[in-house]
């Protein structure tokens, strides 16, 4: 990997840009570390809503689409959900391992609770808790407290239910769960409570302190979690990496960590700052002090980052600039060179908890990416072909 000690300016490369979705309601999809392609990689998934000028409240439902690119983008409505957010859906994705299950995360009553729904045979298990990362292996999920993140977080949480531990500012039986996904059996393995406790900040004391953003490793043995406190309008954060079953705590050696992604079991890529190295993408070492730059003066923006299947190749986005306009970059990781293969506008009411990020993903193969954008003006989900740029030489 290319830690790009010298920068070389991006290069345009535009690749074709398509709509899959149609008609009156509003898509997207959500996060950019979830499998929305089949194995096949011929069904995207997606969601549809009426509206996407408000945050979503306790009785707004979302259809969850099964959308076929072999036949027209022919979109078919396979269950709903009274659990989502703008930001990140319903945690919707392929079951790992599966090519007729997918998992989701709906409402009941007065509980989150996730669904397994197989789309052949119809046949849909309820389990007892919310997800928000799946192992590679199917078997096993980690959760934590939608209702929380909802007031600590507004976008990324479900709002409607209260929060049990809302006057609690560092509660011990709320955290990280970990859920069996064949039993439902659940535990609390990361406690925000003894997060707080560790090394506290003068800044952790009279504040609330929550978990966010959950990922299991390529292995299943490892995942990332980041542990956030009120600090005046906005928030700070501690990145750390657990064994699955939540022992084995290693602290990353960065700050203001946002976006981040698996490389491989043993690294993690995440864009933060560091006295070496600034605010910048981070290739960290799990359990251990060693850190890289990658894309040192090419990447000089926080985005939502992926690697390519093969490993050749990291896709990621920016923010909107001052006119509106988001990059879609393709960075190639043997040289360093920096591909833009799309600008996508946005507009002024899509901000804050309203805002559509790009949130790229790959397809199986490598070959598609696909975006939630409001460039044409409405909230619609596009494919990109890159296979133009991956088989151009040099």
């Amino acid at each position: 990997m290319s830690t790009s000690a010298a920068a070389t300016a991006p290069v345009a490369f535009p690749c074709p840009v398509r709509r899959v979705t149609d008609g009156p309601g509003k898509y997207f999809f959500g996060y950019y570390d979830k499998h929305q392609w089949d194995p096949s990689d011929r069904y995207l998934l997606g969601l549809e809503v009426s509206f996407d000028d408000r945050p979503p409240g306790l009785h707004d439902r979302a259809r969850i689409l099964r959308i076929d690119t072999h036949a027209g983008n022919r979109a078919e409505v396979i269950a709903e959900t009274g659990a989502w957010c703008w930001q990140q859906g319903c945690m919707l994705q392929w079951l790992p391992g599966s090519s007729d299950e997918i998992i989701y995360n709906d409402r009941i009553g007065d509980r989150y609770v996730a669904v397994i729904l197989n789309l052949t045979t119809g046949r849909r298990r309820v389990l007892p808790r919310p997800i928000y990362t799946v192992s590679p292996d199917g078997r096993t999920a980690l959760s934590l407290n939608f209702s929380r993140l909802a007031h600590t977080r507004p976008g990324y949480g479900y709002n409607g239910i209260p929060d049990v531990w809302r006057t609690d500012e560092r509660p011990a039986e709320d955290g990280v769960y970990r859920m069996d996904l064949a039993t439902g059996e659940h535990e609390l393995i990361v406690s925000i409570r003894d997060l707080a406790g560790m090394s506290p900040d003068s800044d952790m004391a009279n504040t609330p302190h929550w978990v966010n953003h959950l990922l299991f490793n390529p292995r299943g043995d490892r995942f990332i979690f980041l542990h956030r406190w009120a600090a005046g309008r906005s928030f700070k954060t501690r990145m750390y990496t657990a064994n699955a079953d939540g022992s084995g705590l290693h602290r990353v050696p960065v700050d203001r960590a946002s976006h981040f992604i698996w490389r491989d079991n043993d690294h993690l890529l995440v864009w933060a700052t560091s006295e070496r190295f600034g605010s910048a993408y981070h290739l960290c070492r799990d359990r251990s002090d060693q850190l890289e730059a990658v894309g040192a003066g090419v990447l000089t923006k926080d985005g939502h980052c992926t690697f390519s299947p093969d490993g050749q190749w990291m896709l990621t986005d920016e923010y909107p600039n001052a006119q509106g306009d988001r990059p879609l970059i393709l960075y190639r990781l043997a040289d360093g060179q920096r591909f833009d293969i799309a600008i996508l506008r946005s507009f002024p009411q899509y901000t804050g908890e309203l805002r559509c990020d790009l949130h790229p993903r790959w397809n199986r193969s490598g070959t598609m990416v696909c975006v939630d954008s409001v460039h044409e003006g409405t909230r619609h989900m596009y494919t990109i072909d890159v296979t133009p740029l991956l088989s151009r030489e040099g």
